[in-house]
């Protein structure tokens, strides 16, 4: 089985998992237990399989992802987990979210695809209207600049509708819901925001700087 399959896998089943506590067959501590030695196992047999630069983007993106999530779940309140502190399967959820992207993004895709996100223009103009989503607006302008000016614009897009199938589903399945009014700025937002993958974009972005940094590339 390939590593991407392996991969999706661990997302798809972690997640509705620790969301159902395996149908209420088992304890939550027990399941989501269960949850995170499936994905640390997953993460740390591919750092052992795979060559040094792979390893460093690995630990690259653990490093910026985690504190990220706190931040943003902790300090900011702009979402919260469903019991409580982020669940210890997230970080490396991250990684393989990161490598799905990537390898997606591998495939032939055209130039066009850089600006797919625009897709979701119509309800961003809809949430701003109507006053249930002015974040989405921020989020988008984000998202254009990273596309614009951000090394790798094919990727970004592609974390758009990954990170955006992700924030349904594990909303979707309670894991995690999203503040109606974001705290300090007063925007509004839905549960999911539809551009989250902005954020996405942020952390691929200074991920791959800082792996070239550390590999001493330009």
């Amino acid at each position: 089985m390939g590593r991407g399959v392996v991969f999706a896998l661990s997302i798809g089943l972690g997640l509705p998992m620790a969301a159902t506590d395996l149908g209420g067959l088992l304890d939550r501590r027990v399941a989501e237990a269960l949850v995170v030695l499936w994905c640390w196992g997953v993460f740390l047999h591919d750092h052992a399989t795979s060559d040094r630069r792979r390893r460093i983007e690995m630990w690259t993106v653990i490093a910026f992802a985690t504190p990220m999530e706190l931040f943003f779940s902790e300090v900011w309140r702009i979402y919260e987990y469903q019991h409580g502190l982020m669940p210890l399967f997230v970080p490396p959820g991250h990684w393989f979210l990161f490598d799905l992207g990537r390898r997606c993004t591998t495939h032939a895709l055209p130039a066009a695809w850089s600006w797919s996100p625009l897709l979701l223009l119509p309800f961003v103009v809809w949430g701003v209207v109507s006053g249930t989503g002015t974040m989405e607006a921020v989020l988008l302008i984000a998202l254009c600049a990273f596309v614009r000016w951000g090394p790798d614009p094919r990727l970004y897009a592609t974390m758009t509708w990954l990170a955006l199938m992700m924030e349904l589903w594990g909303t979707w399945l309670g894991n995690w819901s999203w503040a109606p009014v974001v705290p300090w700025i007063g925007a509004t937002a839905w549960n999911p925001p539809l551009l989250v993958g902005s954020f996405y974009a942020l952390g691929d972005v200074l991920v791959g700087l800082s792996v070239r940094r550390t590999l001493g590339q330009d």
